[in-house]
């Protein structure tokens, strides 16, 4: 059974709610803004070489190397600063879920890791993801501006 102003269902203890409902916007907020920022961080290297992976990518059979290896380095660094502030959230969740299914492959296949070595990249795939398909909330640009891709 749900709530009539949720579409949630309703919590096992009503206090609960009290808690969980003024923080749902916050949670997925700073959840948005982590990865984003994560993804800046992880992506700043990359873009002070941007064609400093081109022997990487050119290993994982993406060709020519001097292609992808920038486009991962702008994907990472500013898909992340989109993805945190909630610009263009949805395409720029995509292109980083793209990028961090090939590390699970990576990772996972190509160095011999297992889940064991994909395991964080699946995660992030997932948060990716999730923002790929739900868009920024109303904490973001694009609610700012009205519209959403």
């Amino acid at each position: 059974m749900t709530t009539a102003t949720n579409s949630r269902p309703r919590t096992i203890l009503p206090a609960l709610e009290k808690i969980y409902l003024p923080l749902d916007t916050f949670a997925e907020t700073l959840l948005r803004v982590l990865a984003g920022a994560l993804l800046v961080t992880h992506g700043y290297g990359k873009i002070l070489d941007p064609f400093g992976a081109v022997g990487m990518v050119e290993g994982l059979g993406f060709y020519p190397g001097a292609f992808w290896s920038p486009l991962l380095a702008a994907t990472e660094f500013f898909g992340g600063i989109f993805i945190a502030i909630g610009f263009l959230t949805r395409p720029a969740a995509f292109a980083a879920t793209i990028v961090l299914l090939v590390t699970v492959y990576f990772h996972g296949i190509v160095q011999g890791q297992g889940l064991g070595g994909a395991e964080k990249s699946i995660l992030w795939a997932a948060i990716t993801f999730f923002f790929a398909i739900r868009g920024a909330n109303g904490q973001s640009v694009d609610a700012k501006l009205g519209k959403q891709f």
